[in-house]
């Protein structure tokens, strides 16, 4: 019976007490800027090369990274705010047993990432290695490079902060020295970099292509945007300050500045370096611009780089959503460890030529939980979330069997109209998902499951740190009945 109390209140996610937020914004500044060198990110910039200048395709980026980096921003105000997680609060659009479908999905996407940067740091590894003493084998220094991450994870957030703040100056190191060799590359074969174009597009074709381009972008991050509390609760925020600007501003300048900024720049790179060698491949890349101790560098510089996007990105959401899914009997450290067996069985030396292709899909789905999660909270409950019964098995997030069936239809209908709009993906699973949600859940759902925070609108019982409150929950249920297992807080 305790086990079944105790489900939902798995340690690892209960709410982030405002004491316990470390991130400054310089700090998630340079959490991002660790997080966006992402070396498949290269292969955005190779494609839209390909039929649209440089220009438009990093006008694109901008576009799209903006946006996404508004929407992150909009989402992360959910772990800001309450100190909530992503699989914690999906238990209010998707039910407590319900979030576990769309939980999953995100967990293995973050995860197939997690495999596929690896791959990447592996290859860079072996190719340190095979120069140095001729030893070959990239298999082993996946694994080792896998273990090594897994380790750096599970030591918790803090410890991830502290490698980006080394990993974040190296990176951009690499960064400027790619793009400037690479530049002089394709001066020196006869190719301006801001004309050359392999096919150009015209027309409503060059439209087209700038907008695959953009949904590209917003594909790419889709699932961090739809995560971000997962992050942004460890994010530090004024208390007694209901002005959303002012509670998110250590937010803002890492996801609609630098973000922006650097993902512009990881795309400009794959850019340049297929007008250069045709290939954005950003190994292949390297070992053919530098040899000798300058390559050494440069690898290890990528292999830091991977290192440092997967333990925020990847293992330390897609570690939550596992602890949420295993309840207590699963802490924050054995879903890191699961999140890197699946990353790992996915075979990701076999995911890359895939990507771009995949992207506009991956976008297509997670766009509309994104769109699910402003509605819901925004628009439905208006910030005021009853948290007390988000980590209660019987409470008011319980509906049918555990399952709110306005998410799952909303969220159905709006991948459905995103799939079949693909060129325009994540924007129509958003706005589909998000307004069919608004409609199913404020007109029928909720007037059959009544929520306390709608019904009861107060600031004072279901604000978080606006109001000053730090969210309480015991991680064990006391030997005594559950209604007297309440939620506390601090004011």
């Amino acid at each position: 019976m305790e086990k079944h109390k105790d489900y939902l209140k798995s340690p690892d996610l209960l709410p982030t007490s405002i004491e316990k937020r470390t991130i400054g914004s310089f700090g998630f500044v340079i959490v991002w800027i660790g997080m966006a060198v992402v070396l498949a990110a290269f292969t955005l910039g190779g494609a839209g090369i390909q039929q649209l200048p440089l220009g438009m395709v990093i006008l694109a980026t901008a576009v799209g990274s903006v946006l996404l980096g508004i929407l992150m921003t909009l989402t992360g105000d959910i772990g800001v705010e309450h100190g909530l997680s992503f699989p914690v609060y999906m238990r209010a659009p998707f039910g407590t047993v319900g979030t576990h479908i769309p939980s999953i999905l995100r967990g293995f996407v973050a995860a197939g990432w997690f495999g596929v940067n690896s791959y990447f740091g592996a290859l860079a590894m072996n190719s340190i290695l095979y120069t140095l003493t001729g030893f070959d084998s990239w298999e082993l220094c996946f694994g080792l490079f896998v273990i090594a991450q897994l380790i750096n994870t599970a030591i918790g957030i803090k410890a991830i902060e502290r490698f980006a703040d080394l990993a974040a100056p190296i990176i951009i190191l690499i960064s400027g020295w790619m793009y400037i060799t690479l530049s002089d590359q394709a001066v020196s074969t006869g190719k301006d970099i801001w004309s050359w174009v392999e096919s150009p597009a015209t027309g409503t074709v060059a439209f087209t292509a700038f907008i695959v381009v953009v949904m590209g972008n917003m594909g790419f991050w889709s699932a961090l945007a739809a995560d971000m509390p997962t992050i942004s609760r460890f994010i530090k925020a004024p208390a007694h300050n209901k002005n959303w600007f002012k509670r998110n501003k250590n937010a803002i300048l890492g996801n609609i500045v630098a973000y922006p900024i650097t993902q512009m720049f990881m795309v400009a790179i794959g850019a340049v370096s297929y007008i250069a060698l045709g290939n954005a491949d950003p190994i292949a890349a390297i070992q053919q611009s530098a040899n000798g101790l300058i390559l050494g560098v440069l690898l290890m510089m990528i292999i830091l780089a991977q290192w440092s996007t997967n333990t925020t990105a990847n293992l330390t959401p897609a570690a939550t959503i596992f602890s949420n899914i295993g309840g207590p009997r699963m802490p924050f450290w054995l879903g890191v460890i699961v999140a890197g067996i699946v990353g790992v069985v996915i075979q990701p030396w076999n995911l890359f030529e895939f990507i771009n292709s995949t992207l506009l899909y991956i976008g297509a789905v997670l766009s509309g939980i994104v769109g699910i999660l402003i509605a819901d909270y925004y628009f439905i409950r208006k910030r005021r979330v009853n948290v007390k019964d988000l980590y209660e098995l019987d409470g008011q997030y319980h509906y049918k069997n555990g399952v709110n069936y306005a998410g799952f239809i909303a969220w159905l209908v709006g991948a459905i109209c995103a799939i079949i709009f693909m060129n325009y993906s994540f924007i129509v699973g958003l706005f589909v998902s998000g307004a069919s949600y608004f409609v199913l859940a404020k007109f029928w759902w909720f007037k059959v499951y009544k929520q306390k925070e709608i019904e009861n609108p107060s600031d004072d019982l279901y604000l978080g740190i606006s109001v000053g409150r730090s969210w309480e929950i015991p991680s064990q249920a006391p030997p005594i009945d559950v209604e007297d297992t309440v939620l506390e807080w601090r004011q």
